[in-house]
């Protein structure tokens, strides 16, 4: 006993003793979201802490990685999770399962296949092929979902609710309700009760083939079984299923309950609130409950402010929407924070929405000037603006910044097949060649080539559209200008050049 007890003071006073100058000062996630949790700021601060060379605690980047991942910020939370572990932190087969997830949605599925092959035979186990079948559920890749599933009852692997909740979710997109009580009854012949999820699933489900009475007896089972309490996000569940029915009544009864059992104050939980209350449009409670957390989160995040003004948008009560804002940019007008963009969108769209472009071009200008460029998404709601009032020019020239900030933040963007077609038929209309081939050239950018849906949109435009092109040059050249040389043949009698 005195033994142990020594041990535990002498690991306690290590702990103290650490040098700051190996150790952050701070909890590591704290660091990297100080400024709002924004992808940018968040990114930059990934690699400024990863360049220190500086340490942290294997608990706190596990924290850290599940903050990010449920944040959505997968690059930042996979290039911690690699780093670190070249750094010499070991990861568990639970953190290997969390590592091929953010993998999946960062690099792709063909990166998160590659890892599960390269892991170790000792962790190829329920977790890492339970990760592995949510990501093939995510995408929508029934076929190697259901191939895995099998697999796993082949190696008699021992099942948790996790692969039944994920090929019922898969079930729920693949919009098949109907097959999810047979997996339920599936997974309890199995021996693998049901968890709150699995109850969720199955509401919904029913909910979906209009069995309201179903969902109400999902209810009464779950508060029968002795397992499963029913927390917060059950009455989340059906407050929204009955919000979905027009049963407003009912759903505010459900959120009542669901206020209730929010014991830890957990502000998803609020989230969940305010943005139910605004479906049934009850513009009081929204208000009220936007009360109760400020006062539960004084220091009140990016993401609430957002989800605050989004539904007061929704309400039609933008006076009450750019009231929040102006509070929100006052609190983070201090100190090195920058606007979110993605706030300032919200009131760019509204703005774009009731016709008043000068609102939305100063609120960017502002946004810009407090260090919060402009994203795809904000050149989008001009993008939506334009293509209503049919100004192709702005509409080009908004395409543009768009096609720019998308693969500026990393990522890609590329406009509707919808938006392709009504330019290039603009540009046909009004025989400008110029204009078409400059559009071509955006819709390049930054990768030389086209994606095939755009591609098709193009030759399928009208035949000006492909006269030009022939006319402009050899027609396989073209072609191969936009896309790889691969795809050429397949579409070679679509077009008519």
């Amino acid at each position: 006993m005195a033994s142990t007890f020594m041990q535990q003071f002498a690991k306690k006073k290590t702990v103290v003793k650490r040098s700051s100058k190996k150790y952050l000062t701070e909890a590591l996630y704290k660091k990297l979201l100080s400024d709002g949790g924004e992808e940018r700021s968040v990114r930059a601060k990934t690699n400024e802490f990863l360049k220190s060379r500086k340490s942290a605690y294997k608990w706190e980047v596990g924290r850290t990685v599940k903050i990010l991942r449920g944040r959505k910020l997968y690059g930042p939370a996979v290039k911690i999770s690699e780093t670190m572990e070249k750094r010499g932190m070991n990861k568990t087969v639970s953190d290997q399962a969390i590592h091929l997830d953010l993998i999946a949605k960062s690099r792709g599925i063909a990166a998160a296949e590659t890892y599960f092959v390269s892991l170790p035979e000792s962790s190829k186990t329920n977790l890492t092929y339970s990760a592995l079948l949510n990501c093939y559920c995510k995408l929508s890749m029934t076929s190697k979902a259901e191939t895995m599933f099998e697999r796993m009852k082949e190696l008699n692997l021992e099942m948790t609710s996790m692969p039944y909740n994920s090929l019922m979710t898969l079930n729920m997109k693949n919009e098949l309700p109907q097959l999810v009580p047979a997996l339920v009854k599936e997974m309890k012949e199995a021996g693998v009760m049901p968890d709150v999820y699995t109850y969720n699933v199955w509401m919904r489900a029913l909910a979906a083939t209009g069995d309201i009475d179903g969902v109400e007896r999902v209810i009464d089972e779950m508060k029968r079984d002795g397992r499963v309490a029913a927390d917060w996000t059950t009455y989340s569940n059906l407050a929204s299923i009955y919000a979905d029915a027009g049963a407003f009544d009912k759903a505010e009864a459900a959120l009542k309950e669901l206020e209730s059992r929010n014991g830890r104050r957990e502000l998803s939980a609020y989230q969940f609130l305010i943005t139910l209350y605004g479906r049934t449009g009850n513009l009081l409670e929204v208000y009220r409950v936007w009360r109760s957390l400020k006062l539960a989160f004084p220091k009140t995040a990016n993401l609430s402010y957002l989800n605050m003004i989004q539904v007061l948008v929704k309400l039609n009560d933008l006076p009450g929407a750019e009231k929040c804002f102006h509070e929100w940019a006052t609190a983070y007008s201090t100190g090195s924070s920058t606007f979110d963009i993605r706030i300032a969108n919200i009131l760019i769209s509204a703005y774009l929405k009731e016709g008043s472009p000068e609102k939305a071009d100063k609120l960017r200008r502002h946004a810009k000037r407090r260090g919060a460029e402009p994203n795809a998404k904000t050149w989008g709601h001009y993008i939506d603006y334009y293509m209503k009032k049919e100004e192709f020019k702005p509409l080009v020239k908004c395409i543009n910044n768009a096609v720019t900030a998308g693969w500026a933040n990393g990522g890609e963007w590329a406009p509707s097949a919808e938006v392709v077609e009504a330019v290039m038929r603009h540009f046909e209309q009004s025989k400008d060649v110029g204009g078409a081939e400059g559009f071509v050239k955006i819709l390049k950018e930054p990768t030389g080539k086209v994606s095939l849906v755009i591609f098709q949109v193009l030759i399928s435009t009208s035949r000006g559209f492909c006269a030009y092109f022939a006319a402009m040059r050899e027609r396989k050249r073209f072609l191969n200008s936009l896309l790889d040389r691969d795809k050429v043949s397949s579409l070679d009698q679509q077009c008519t050049c």
